[in-house]
């Protein structure tokens, strides 16, 4: 039977009114029973991203032993971070257990911690053996947080957002390496021994103090005399590197040049060539070195000489190659030459005049006023600025100048033989103040008698004259070395470069 708003079954009468009500009763428990079934699916997650099993173990230190709990998928860095809350003054530590063969294992992986736990008893504890060692025998982690491991870690930290929802991949995956690198820190905290935010406290409070404290102290009027004297010595640090660096160069320039006895007099020609334009080019950057010592120290006398060694090398190679190519001296142009002679003469005036001058002085005290050395002295600094006892400073002053009138007795003297072999009349007057010079140089007359007889003027002149000033110059050398040796007298910056002994790139181009 059907009626207006009546429904008929087999079991019963229903209204039709009574059905939507009924309609509407059941969506609502459906809603109800939803959103229940949804709070308690995130309570269930929340649960599960909350809690962890948890696994008892027994930290034992000898006859100390302690309860520990640990998460059933613990890490090393866990582990440790553990063992050293329990134990807070064990500063590195071995972890060990004890296998089925009852031998102690020293654990240094999460794989390896895992065999512990499956090598335990089922119904008992987890025993882990410690022991205490220097930090550098402690293992280091071998398995130090892959991205696995990571998120296993992380997972204890996941949040719930407010409304229910978790954190997206990304914001999780940098949840995970925060939780990595506070981990990882608090490793080093408990292996160290302190605490780091303590320490980097103490360290700002350190820095404050002492930048007030070097701000006082550098605008005193006595902190200004001392950081005048670190200038100056910086400064010649950094002039003395430069002038040691163009003595590189000027070593490099004398590389020796073999030659086979076979060799055909074209080879020869061609080997002579390249050696000149190697030594020529190592000339150029020894001169631009000491150029640039000079500009960083205006002060730097021994850039002078080491520059007039430089010019004078230049020319005389300049000099032989000419007389070794047979190029016609009357159309060679003798300019450059001539230009090197004058500009090493300038230099070695400028250093010796710069030299006397700051020997005079050292002679006054001047230097390094009294009240500078008490200042020194006050400070335990004292012992970085030592000076020769009045003795040996004079000795010292007197070698100098020998030196310093040796070379320059030398270059007089390949420039007379230069003038000479180019027809010009200042060549006798030169070799005269070349005589002056190695007189002064404390050359005896014998060797004097020598250079003059053996100049390319003489009409007895025997050939190689060059040699033979060389080899007064390299007695004079080896003599004024053993008498050094003798007295004790410490060498000099200049020695190294003085005492070199000449190119035999001369003797072969001299003799083509």
């Amino acid at each position: 039977m059907e009626k207006k708003d009546i429904i008929s079954d087999d079991s019963a009468v229903v209204s039709l009114q009574e059905v939507v009500i009924l309609k509407e009763r059941s969506k609502k428990k459906k809603k109800k029973k939803s959103r229940k079934a949804q709070e308690k699916a995130m309570t269930e997650k929340h649960v599960e991203v909350k809690e962890e099993p948890i696994r008892v173990v027994k930290l034992v230190l000898g006859d100390d032993i302690r309860w520990a709990q640990i998460p059933a998928d613990c890490s090393m860095i866990h582990l440790r971070e553990t063992v050293g809350k329990k134990f807070p003054n064990l500063k590195a530590i071995l972890i060990k257990y004890k296998d089925k063969e009852d031998d102690l294992v020293t654990i240094t992986t999460s794989e390896e911690l895992r065999w512990a736990e499956e090598s335990a008893d089922p119904q008992g504890s987890l025993r882990l053996y410690l022991t205490e060692v220097s930090p550098e025998n402690e293992p280091w982690l071998a398995d130090i947080e892959t991205s696995s491991s990571l998120k296993g870690q992380g997972r204890n930290y996941v949040d719930i957002s407010e409304n229910g929802s978790g954190n997206s991949d990304e914001k999780s995956l940098s949840t995970y390496i925060d939780d990595w690198i506070v981990q990882f820190a608090q490793l080093f905290k408990n292996q160290l021994g302190f605490s780091s935010d303590a320490y980097l406290n103490l360290h700002e409070l350190g820095i404050k103090l002492y930048s007030e404290a070097i701000e006082d102290t550098v605008t005193s009027e006595e902190a200004q005399e001392i950081l005048k004297l670190a200038e100056g010595k910086f400064q010649e640090m950094v002039a003395l590197a430069l002038f040691n660096w163009g003595n590189v160069h000027m070593s490099r320039a004398r590389k020796k040049l073999f030659l086979s006895e076979d060799a055909s007099k074209e080879s020869v020609l061609e080997r002579v060539k390249e050696a000149y334009k190697w030594a020529h080019a190592e000339y150029i950057k020894a001169g631009k070195r000491y150029e640039e010592a000079l500009k960083t120290n205006p002060d730097f006398y021994e850039g002078h000489f080491a520059l007039a060694q430089q010019q004078f090398e230049q020319a005389k190679l300049s000099w032989y190659y000419a007389i070794g190519s047979n190029i016609d001296l009357d159309v060679w142009p003798s300019a450059e030459v001539f230009g090197l002679f004058n500009d090493a003469e300038y230099n070695m005036e400028k250093g010796t005049e710069m030299w006397e001058k700051m020997e005079e002085l050292q002679l006054k005290e001047l230097t390094q006023p009294r009240e500078l050395r008490g200042l020194l002295e006050k400070m335990g600094m004292n012992g970085y600025f030592k000076e020769l006892p009045t003795e040996a400073a004079t000795e010292q002053t007197s070698n100098m100048r020998s030196q310093i009138n040796m070379l320059w007795g030398s270059m007089l003297s390949e420039r007379s033989a230069v003038e000479f072999k180019l027809g010009l009349p200042t060549w006798e007057g030169c070799l005269m103040a070349a005589v002056e010079k190695l007189k002064l140089a404390g050359v005896s007359s014998a060797n004097v008698a020598v250079i003059i007889r053996n100049h390319c003027a003489n009409a007895t002149a025997q050939e190689g004259f060059s040699l033979k000033i060389d080899e007064v110059v390299q007695a004079w050398n080896e003599m004024y070395d053993a008498k050094r040796g003798m007295d004790g007298l410490p060498s000099f910056r200049l020695e190294p470069l003085f005492h070199q002994k000449a190119p035999n790139l001369y003797r072969m181009m001299e003799n083509i």
